[in-house]
């Protein structure tokens, strides 16, 4: 007797959590929220959110033109107004949109309007590119904090615009540090992107 009363209530425990597991699991599963960015090439905003705990994928691509479907060679070319970015969906419980605007400021050169590192024209401008109200009171907020606690005298140009439509990167482009390890570090060396982030922002940027 005793036996099958224990028998009873483990059964009764085991799929008692097994419902609430299953039918409510998904409920609990956090939602995921959308931030993009523009830093002047995208491969190297791409590899430094990809870094970040919390964000669980980013996408290079196109944003803040007037052309449908632009190809890398028309918004390269300067013509499309397009400025390379990167999407980034990331979980707000283990990454805060606060946090990753954080990262952004520190990890360009927000001084210049139509340029980044080696890089010249509107197609590498820096740019916040919010997708909602709440990101926009953040991201102008965050605009002010650095304005106010910055340590070089340049003012501070970097956009904070709208988000309209995003056109994904040709494939080639996508995950380029992995894919092409070699070309990515010649790249970033060449153009000097460490060496102005050091110069600007010291220890903070990555």
């Amino acid at each position: 007797m005793k036996i099958m009363i224990k028998l009873y209530i483990f059964c009764s425990l085991f799929f008692s959590g097994f419902f609430v597991t299953t039918v409510y699991g998904a409920t609990k599963e956090a939602k995921l929220e959308r931030a993009i960015f523009a830093g002047g090439c995208f491969w190297c905003v791409e590899h430094l959110y990809d870094e970040v705990k919390g964000v669980t994928s980013t996408i290079s691509g196109y944003i803040g033109g007037h052309k449908v479907n632009p190809k890398y060679k028309e918004v390269s070319s300067g013509k499309t107004g397009h400025t390379e970015a990167v999407e980034v969906m990331f979980d707000p419980s283990k990454v805060s949109y606060q946090e990753l605007l954080q990262i952004f400021w520190v990890n360009v050169d927000p001084t210049t309007s139509k340029r980044q590192f080696c890089d010249y024209g509107e197609q590498y401008r820096s740019g916040i590119f919010y997708v909602n109200d709440e990101q926009l009171e953040l991201a102008k907020k965050s605009r002010e904090r650095v304005i106010k606690t910055k340590t070089f005298s340049a003012p501070i140009v970097t956009e904070i615009t709208k988000a309209g439509v995003f056109y994904p990167a040709e494939d080639y482009h996508q995950n380029y540090h992995n894919t092409n390890p070699y070309q990515y570090k010649f790249y970033r060396f060449n153009c000097g992107r460490d060496k102005r982030l050091k110069e600007l922002w010291g220890s903070q940027s990555k």
